[in-house]
């Protein structure tokens, strides 16, 4: 059945209760009544099927065992036949592989027994703030734009996700719009309306992790001259994105390990706790598995935010988008009289030959500087710059031209001696190398060097 059907603002929302204990329905039924939505109760999967064929409903609330079924059953039919509607299970209590499996299979949350009613209402008031939409191609303020076939089925995993409440990963390679793909599933999600709180794990001092992720009081250390809240007290109520979450140190994953499972913080100097409503969205480049299996990452903390996983796509895999994709960044290249530059032919044909190791970022920059370079109104092959080295994987010439390609080999050259002079530690191969860590990171990723497996 398609949910085509909208209420309007005066109509009360619709739940679906679906429980094989009379007691568990009645306290239910109670509790949804008192928030004013309106109730219809079942049995069993039968019960419940044949409900949803006759009406719309707004939520669905399911045992996870039913005399005729398993509440998974119920989630996967609804998927199927009630796209839109969102769906929470109800597990016995410590059953974390049916909480996850639920999730997996489309559920917008789980509550385990013994039920809090706080909890509960929560949850409803949640899962009733989703957006009502009918396609995953709902208008957004950011778009990831490509029609080929990686790109739909990023998309449709993105708008999936966006209707569940599980902790996501985010794997690709640098530059293939991760953060994009998390800002979306926050915007299409019930989270929409309050923070979406991104943090660059790679990019913190360790001695300053823990005031920055759980704030501090004031008098806590020299210059805590005033109470500051940190990133999950930000993002209370919304999403907090941790890109590049590879790069946080053991001693750092323990607590955030212990954050996720307990929903609480303690700021640096206080003696109590704080509760803390967060959606885990987290990414990295690198491939967090093998971490795990050379004990570089915790694997508690890896299957606590690896509830589902999303895969975003390199544009060496959507090579029919590139030029889609150039133009729409062109667009926004517009200059003062708003006309946006066109790639010539042989320009479309130069970048669809092209295998982008930075991806989307690498394009981007690739069309800034050709707009900046450019000789007439239209983009020349010429003007892109292309590394001929670099799409045709040939070993470049010895001599010193083309210019780019000697300069990136010693730059590639450099880094590489101080990386194995310091044993791949980044931050020592930095202070040798007279650069930031930053700096050391994107020259990393603009020359295609990964640290070496263990």
């Amino acid at each position: 059945m398609k949910r085509t059907e909208r209420r309007s603002e005066q109509a009360a929302a619709a739940v679906l209760v679906v429980d094989d204990e009379a007691d568990i329905r009645e306290l239910l039924e109670l509790t949804l009544l008192r928030m004013g939505l309106e109730v219809e109760s079942a049995a069993n999967v039968a019960e419940a099927k044949a409900l949803l064929k006759a009406k719309h409903f707004d939520l669905c609330l399911t045992d996870m065992r039913l005399p005729d079924g398993e509440g998974l059953d119920l989630v996967r039919h609804i998927g199927e036949h009630c796209r839109d509607l969102p769906v929470a299970v109800i597990t016995a209590y410590g059953s974390a592989e049916n909480a996850v499996a639920a999730l997996k299979a489309g559920a917008f949350d789980y509550l385990s027994k013994p039920m809090s009613l706080e909890d509960l209402r929560t949850l409803v008031k949640s899962a009733l703030k989703l957006p009502q939409q009918v396609s995953p191609a709902r208008p957004a303020r950011q778009q990831l734009l490509g029609e080929s076939r990686a790109m739909q089925e990023a998309r449709e995993m993105i708008y999936k996700l966006a209707r569940s409440q599980a902790p996501v990963y985010i794997s690709g390679e640098s530059g293939s719009g991760k953060e994009l793909a998390a800002r979306l599933i926050h915007e299409q999600g019930a989270r929409h309306d309050q923070p979406f709180v991104p943090v660059n794990c790679g990019a913190i001092p360790e001695n300053l992790m823990e005031s920055e992720f759980f704030g501090y009081k004031k008098g806590a250390f020299t210059g805590a001259e005033a109470d500051r809240d940190g990133f999950f007290q930000v993002a209370h109520g919304g999403t907090l994105f941790l890109d590049e979450v590879a790069d946080l140190p053991l001693a750092m994953q323990v607590k955030l390990l212990r954050t996720i499972q307990e929903k609480r913080v303690r700021k640096v100097g206080a003696t109590a706790e704080d509760a803390v409503d967060v959606r885990m969205i987290c990414a990295t480049h690198q491939n967090l598995t093998a971490l795990v299996e050379t004990g570089k990452f915790r694997q508690d903390l890896y299957f606590r935010l690896n509830v589902i996983e999303l895969k975003m796509p390199s544009l060496r895999e959507c090579r029919e988008d590139i030029t889609t994709l150039a133009q729409a960044m062109l667009e926004r290249l517009s200059g003062a009289d708003g006309r946006a530059p066109r790639l010539s032919k042989a320009a479309q044909a130069a970048l669809a030959d092209y295998d982008f190791p930075g991806n989307v970022r690498e394009l981007e920059n690739i069309l800034e500087r050709a707009v900046a370079l450019r000789g007439s109104e239209e983009i020349q092959a010429g003007d892109l710059r292309l590394t001929p080295a670099r799409h045709t994987g040939e070993t470049p010439p010895g001599g010193k031209w083309p210019l780019q390609d000697y300069l990136d080999r010693v730059e590639r050259e450099a880094i590489l001696e101080a990386l194995g002079v310091t044993r791949f530690n980044r931050t020592a191969a930095a202070r040798l190398l007279g650069i930031t860590f930053r700096a050391l990171r994107y020259r990393m990723e603009r020359l295609g060097i990964n640290e070496p497996r263990t």
